[in-house]
């Protein structure tokens, strides 16, 4: 008998497998696994500080990329889409990752929820790196963002601050500026792509929520309070600052009320980082 493949050593497949297209077929498997049984939830091995990249995009720091600039010209569209491409690849090991790291930490149904959420990542770049491919582009034609792990090796040991940070901080970031982007990709004609990213922002509300699920569980179990919780977590692990507009029905509809994040933008100025 063959002998049962683990999560842990699915969620590694992932994060060891440089190239895009590979990732995004080694994130589905071990979803589909998951949801069909096959994979036992033992968590053995340890999970890499920093997934294998491929060797193109280049990787920039924040202050070196190129200003992509909001014009209406088709490069600079592409610039865009190349940029969202690189965020949600990113974001299929953030999701792998969490589940390697903490998923035994938590019940069961964590794993279901962020295998889930991986999956969707997966989609969503197979879905832009089209876009780009329709456009005579593909993702890695251009430099990309080298800070996006950052958060993920800022808070590698604490799976509150985890969750505080990557889905209730960056992923809600995404509910507030995605619905003017589909405008403008709708004001410049692209329908197309303005429908991916339309599709994108509803599975994010979804991801949104499971962070802040999850980020509430673990403050019953600590008998933290959870408002006060994130903002001291985002006071200190966060450096970009968040700044409004918020987009609060998208973030109330995930459980993200204001009541976490109403006054966040004077704590995160008064935040000094090195």
């Amino acid at each position: 008998m063959t002998e049962q493949m683990t999560v842990g050593a699915a969620v590694l497949r992932v994060l060891q497998t440089a190239d895009p297209g590979a990732k995004v077929m080694a994130a589905r498997y071990a979803a589909r696994e998951w949801r069909l049984g096959r994979l036992s939830h033992i968590f053995a091995g340890t999970m890499p500080d920093m997934p294998a990249r491929p060797d193109h995009p280049v990787l920039m720091r924040p202050r070196d990329m190129p200003r992509r600039g909001k014009g209406t010209s088709v490069p600079r569209r592409i610039a865009l889409i190349h940029a969202l491409a690189h965020i949600e690849f990113v974001a299929i090991d953030l999701a792998f990752d969490m589940i390697g790291r903490f998923g035994s930490q938590f019940p069961q149904d964590f794993t279901d929820d962020w295998m889930r959420v991986g999956a969707e990542e997966a989609m969503h770049f197979a879905l832009l790196d089209r876009r780009l491919r329709a456009q005579g582009s593909f993702y890695g034609e251009l430099p990309a963002h080298d800070g996006l792990w950052d958060s993920a090796k800022n808070t590698a040991y604490d799976a509150s601050a985890r969750l505080a940070i990557v889905p209730m901080v960056l992923e809600a970031r995404g509910l507030d500026v995605t619905p003017e982007t589909v405008e403008r990709f709708k004001r410049q004609g692209d329908d197309l792509t303005a429908k991916v990213l339309s599709r994108i922002y509803q599975d994010e509300i979804r991801h949104v929520s499971f962070g802040t699920k999850w980020f509430e569980y673990a403050c019953r179990r600590s008998n933290k309070p959870p408002h006060e919780h994130w903002k001291q977590l985002v006071k200190t692990h966060f450096k970009g600052g968040l700044k409004p507009p918020f987009n609060d029905s998208a973030r109330r509809t995930a459980g993200l009320t204001q009541d976490y994040y109403y006054g966040i933008e004077l704590l995160t100025r008064m935040n000094l980082h090195p």
